[in-house]
């Protein structure tokens, strides 16, 4: 390892030279205080910034030695770090020259608390990954701006937010708390017989589609009604009332703008923890909670959608001699909307989803319900469609799996619900028997259709070369956006994959089906198989396993983000270069 200073005097001789001498610094330094690993140097100003990594020993961070050996702080720990280096890195960073000259930023999180490659802490140190814009004028070294960026802006970085005297006591405290909060809730729903739980005093709605900081002051707090009223224990919050909704089917009607969405989307992103101030601190889902939709125009690969699907008109390669396409292995590059939300169903619990989340405002009309007069006019040997309305309870009693549903339209759902909860100026009442009543008093009902069972799911392996190929000897080029994932040639589009929250988990998902080729896309293992090798490798290896075996220049990035393994497989659902067999 080179003294701090030899990088210093490196830097200011390289003034004035090419832009690619900037290789030359590629190495480790010790700074007085901690030691800097300049891991990747850009090839130019307007290439993807270089890549630093910054490892303060716990001798000097000196943090309580209770939080280093507890997962949970640790990762409270980390993700409040890396809110505050994002914030002083910004104060720091100044324009030095051309292109991206002078930049330093770390990965910006969300409202989410989440493991990232950004920050890592355990009992020996405490690393930082950054990025940073090596300075030049044009296509030259601009080096005495570098050794004032990386000799005296980072070391300034580290002494304000790093170690533990230098940062808030009491705010560090609480994230660490509202944390272990949050984990302690999620641990309490099964044993209480709940798929989620809404606290009293949470703050649902938030600023905007493209801003979830909360709605506070402008919108009522969430009082959960008497009578679905739980109260759960946390340990730093003691004991915290609020709505708890039970596993099975469960609908949440109300007017037009009086929070049934907001509340849906509350539970689908409570999936994870939340910063404090964000007002769903404790709120929280079962694990795995996956959120549905329509989808037009969406690839599917072989996917028996039988059990909601079970013939489709005679035309195109699928027909038969019976006239009617086969649903046991449906596979379309241009899915309509109802065949879209069939596939995703049978997609996500193939994958293991607990709880499913439907929207009808998102959802297809004729996936959902087919009501007693369009069963009269449209006999239903000439409907392919099992409207999910006579499938939802059959999902939970064959397989346990619960659905909450959002229904404004139609009360044809009323006598399959187990709860019904209406939604009026964003304030929740139990309306159950009521809706049953109602139900039960109808003497024109609909009639069930689709049999008794949902129908048998049939497991899907993944053949080899699922992936678009890479150029040449080439890796896959990646390249994301929070809804839009490019590997190689084809771009996978995540919009509908709703409970993503970071570009940081679609770069790390994209490494993970790069990883899956790689190693488990045989041909024999199911779906769900290479999804739990997938999620195990980087349990036990960290993200950084994704590309540890990537032949990659530097593989320790600052940008990766924890993500499920529900996404995970939305994406490689959604490869329309998949290909798949289904095992018997």
């Amino acid at each position: 390892m080179e003294d701090w200073q030899l990088l210093e005097k490196r830097l200011n001789n390289l003034e004035g030279r090419s832009y690619r001498d900037y290789r030359a610094i590629k190495e480790n330094y010790a700074f007085p205080q901690f030691d800097l690993t300049v891991d990747y140097v850009q090839g130019d100003p307007f290439a993807a910034p270089s890549r630093i990594r910054i490892r303060l020993s716990q001798t000097v961070a000196q943090f309580p030695s209770q939080w280093l050996t507890d997962y949970v702080s640790q990762t409270a720990i980390a993700d409040y770090l890396t809110r505050q280096v994002a914030q002083v890195a910004q104060s720091l960073q100044q324009k030095r020259g051309s292109g991206k000259s002078g930049n330093i930023e770390i990965a910006a999180p969300s409202q989410a608390i989440l493991r990232r490659t950004a920050v890592w802490v355990d009992t020996e140190a405490i690393e930082v990954r950054l990025t940073v814009g090596l300075p030049a004028f044009g296509r030259r070294i601009a080096g005495r701006a570098a050794a004032a960026l990386l000799c005296k802006d980072i070391p300034h970085l580290v002494e304000r937010c790093l170690p533990y005297a230098a940062l808030d006591h009491a705010a560090l405290t609480c994230h660490i708390h509202n944390l272990e909060d949050a984990v302690a809730l999620r641990s309490q729903l099964e044993p209480h017989g709940l798929v989620a739980f809404v606290a009293a005093g949470a703050c649902l709605p938030r600023r905007s589609g493209i801003d979830e900081r909360p709605l506070i002051g402008e919108a009522d707090l969430f009082v959960p009604p008497a009578d679905a009223c739980f109260e759960l224990e946390t340990p730093h919050s003691g004991s915290v009332k609020g709505l708890g909704i039970r596993a099975g089917v469960t609908l949440i009607v109300g007017g037009g703008y009086h929070g049934k969405s907001t509340l849906l989307r509350a539970i689908e992103q409570g999936i994870y923890a939340h910063v404090p101030g964000d007002g769903r601190q404790q709120v929280v889902s079962h694990p795995g909670t996956v959120k549905l939709r329509a989808e037009d125009g969406r690839s599917v690969a072989g996917v028996d959608i039988s059990p909601v699907i079970t013939h489709l008109p005679q035309g195109g390669q699928l027909a038969e001699k019976s006239g009617r396409k086969s649903t046991a292995s449906f596979s379309s590059a241009n899915a309509s909307g109802s065949t879209s939300q069939a596939a995703g169903l049978i997609e996500a619990v193939e994958a293991g989803a607990k709880v499913l989340l439907i929207d009808e405002d998102t959802a297809a009309t004729n996936f959902m319900i087919r009501d007693r007069n369009m069963q009269a006019l449209i006999a239903k040997d000439k409907e392919p469609i099992t409207p999910f309305v006579d499938k939802v309870r059959q999902l939970y009693d064959d397989y346990g799996i619960s659905t909450l549903l959002v229904m404004g339209g139609s009360g044809d759902y009323f006598g399959v619900a187990d709860a019904v909860i209406a939604m009026e100026n964003y304030q929740p009442r139990i309306v159950t028997e009521q809706a049953r009543l109602i139900a039960q008093s109808d003497p024109h009902q609909r009639q069930p259709e689709g049999g008794q069972h949902f129908g048998r799911i049939t497991p899907r392996a993944i053949l080899p070369d699922s992936l678009p190929p890479p150029k040449g000897n080439r890796s896959l080029k990646v390249k994301v956006r929070k809804d839009t994932l490019m590997l190689g040639h084809e771009e996978i589009d995540l919009r509908a994959i709703e409970q993503i929250v970071e570009v940081h988990q679609v770069r790390a998902i994209a490494q993970a089906m790069i990883y899956a080729q790689r190693y488990y896309f045989d041909g024999q293992r199911s779906l769900s198989e290479v999804l739990d090798q997938v999620m195990a490798d980087v349990e036990r290896g960290g993200l950084d396993a994704l590309l540890a075996d990537s032949g990659s220049e530097s593989w320790l990035v600052g940008n990766l983000a924890t993500f499920r393994r529900f996404e995970l497989a939305a994406a490689i659902n959604r490869l329309r270069s998949l290909k798949t067999t289904q095992i018997a």
